[in-house]
């Protein structure tokens, strides 16, 4: 069970590692390219949105987005439906710059996983499920 660990642990970190190489080439952190490319797709949101949809916790989620404001990526305005929310909007500074990353994002990920074959795949993901004990 231990050298099923540490070999999860050690894939995990090494597939991690390969994968930030095109965010951090575009400049930004792992949450804060996860912040715009949430609001890329889905459009505004708020806080507790954008923690659930990037599979965060909501420890620095709040000095991501402050960072994410102070470089005019991203605008902060009131939520009319709930005045104690604020949402958070991508700008046109930021659509640029998540324009520009992602699909080499998307092309490194392929690259990562282009060592399995399909069926390779589907196993790994069901094992993973299995032994999460959760649906991904």
């Amino acid at each position: 069970n231990l050298k099923t660990l540490i070999a999860l642990t050690k894939c995990f970190h090494s597939v991690r590692k390969r994968e930030t190489t095109t965010i951090r080439e575009g400049g930004l952190t792992r949450p804060q390219f996860a912040v715009l490319e949430i609001l890329y797709h889905k459009g505004d949101l708020r806080i507790c949105d954008i923690i659930e949809g990037t599979l965060s916790t909501g420890g620095n989620m709040t000095v991501v987005i402050d960072n994410l404001v102070k470089d005019d990526l991203v605008g902060r305005y009131p939520d009319h439906e709930d005045r104690r929310a604020s949402l958070i909007s991508i700008s046109e500074k930021g659509i640029k710059l998540i324009e520009g990353i992602f699909p080499r994002h998307v092309e490194n990920i392929s690259n990562i996983f282009e060592i399995l074959d399909t069926e390779e795949k589907k196993i790994l993901i069901n094992l993973l499920k299995k032994l999460g004990g959760v649906e991904l």
